[in-house]
């Protein structure tokens, strides 16, 4: 070892290049990734001055901005007693208010809390509840799980093995997970009526794996990294029927879609349904820190705990960090003190009308919006490192993928960053369109 470590070097961003990997990116030949100095309200202020409308939320998690004073208190005072202490075999208040609040907010009876540090381990953590719930139960064949072509849960091991195993994110592991079982990505909401027809193969699905499955998941109302596709709550509604009839667990993942995205406070309101397994992150700490949590029916707590080995087999060393489930509550409380139904209605209705003049260009498939998202799907794959140049240089981060530039700005944008947000976005759909 060095007697000293080598200080990092004036030109940072060239070392950082040269050492530093960042998601789905390439160590050889790295897209552009612009230095960030600070980030204030719904701005970024990069290292050379320039400043730009964050239009993703840093991930669809920043739901009321940058450094938010009450956000920055929750943590400094917290920070003041303990930073972390292990949760094993100890406890602490910051994660019993975190609780409180889940479980009053979320649907009842979901009444049970698991914390974790990721959204992706969230979901590694509903799928081991459901098969363990099984085990426990002594029905040792149900071990698979029914997914939806065009989802996508995260880049963990188990959470990819229910992503869209042929044209998601992961479909280059697709031959070493474990095989689920995959239904048609639900109808379009922009499509005719709801017709429970439209589940033909779902149910025959269900039915004939039904004792080899342990449950079913799905991203409600909103399927986001797999291609921002927005459906009908009536499909969830069957969904929670075809489940209760074959007997199965219902895993709904909230993780981009909680805390207000999709106009209410979690998307499976708008069915009025209630899943037996929930995965909350992102949104839940308004994008201070990584959290997440699972939360189950007591039925399906007590049947893990009653079966062998009488305990539930998962405990991340960061899980109900304390800092975090202090900033997170404040995050909470934030959020319900504020507008923010009538926010996430304005950003709708500005996104609706700021986007529609690119819908009936000859490159543009689609322009859809519900709540605080909005969508433009162009026909051929978008050329990511020209994308992003020409936002940056309009004054506007945003991260296109694939074919899709979408934007899910903060619930604090003003009408003026808003409308320029969607005037950028159309300028330079324009740009690429070409």
């Amino acid at each position: 070892m060095p007697d000293l470590i080598q200080k990092l070097p004036s030109d940072w961003p060239a070392f950082e290049r040269q050492h530093v990997w960042h998601p789905y990116a390439s160590m050889v030949k790295p897209i552009p990734a612009y230095p960030v100095a600070s980030a204030s309200g719904v701005r970024l202020k990069l290292e050379d001055g320039r400043q730009l409308i964050d239009g993703m939320s840093s991930w669809w998690s920043a739901i009321h901005g940058y450094n938010h004073p009450r956000l920055n208190a929750a943590a400094e005072t917290q920070l003041a007693d303990m930073s972390h202490v292990m949760f094993g075999g100890l406890t602490h208040r910051p994660a019993a208010e975190l609780a409180a609040r889940l479980i009053e907010l979320t649907p009842a009876p979901l009444n049970r809390v698991f914390f974790s540090d990721s959204g992706s381990v969230a979901v590694e953590v509903a799928l081991k509840m459901a098969l363990q719930y099984w085990q426990a139960r002594g029905e040792t064949r149900r071990t698979r799980f029914l997914s939806f072509r065009g989802g996508y849960h995260g880049d963990t091991i188990g959470a990819m093995a229910v992503s869209d195993p042929e044209n998601g994110l992961h479909s280059l592991f697709s031959g070493t997970l474990t095989q689920q079982l995959f239904a048609p990505r639900p109808p379009s909401r922009a499509s005719a009526a709801f017709d429970s027809r439209q589940l033909e193969q779902l149910r025959k699905t269900a039915t004939d794996h039904r004792e080899e499955l342990a449950g079913i998941i799905i991203e409600p109302l909103v399927q986001g990294a797999g291609g921002m596709h927005f459906y009908h709550p009536d499909y969830l509604r069957e969904l929670r029927q075809l489940c209760d009839q074959q007997g199965l667990l219902l895993i709904f993942d909230e993780i981009a879609t909680g805390f207000g995205r999709t106009g209410s406070l979690f998307a499976t309101e708008q069915a009025g349904v209630v899943p037996d397994i929930i995965c909350l992150g992102k949104a839940l700490t308004g994008g201070y820190m990584s959290l997440a949590a699972t939360l189950t029916r007591e039925a399906v707590a007590s049947g893990i705990c009653q079966g062998d080995p009488g305990v539930f087999m998962h405990g991340p060393t960061f899980m109900a960090n304390p800092l975090a489930c202090a900033v997170a509550s404040a995050s909470i409380d934030l959020l319900l003190e504020s507008p923010w139904r009538a926010r996430v209605q304005t950003i709708e209705q500005g996104l609706q009308a700021g986007l529609i003049p690119v819908s009936e260009l000859p490159g543009v498939a689609d322009v859809r919006v519900l709540g605080a998202i909005g969508v433009v799907e162009m026909k051929q794959p978008l050329d990511v490192t020209r994308t992003q140049a020409a936002l940056v240089e309009r004054g506007v981060w945003l991260r296109p993928f694939g074919k899709l530039l979408y934007t899910m700005p903060p619930y604090i944008i003003d009408s003026n960053d808003l409308a320029h947000l969607t005037d950028t976005m159309c300028e330079v759909v324009e740009l690429v369109a070409d």
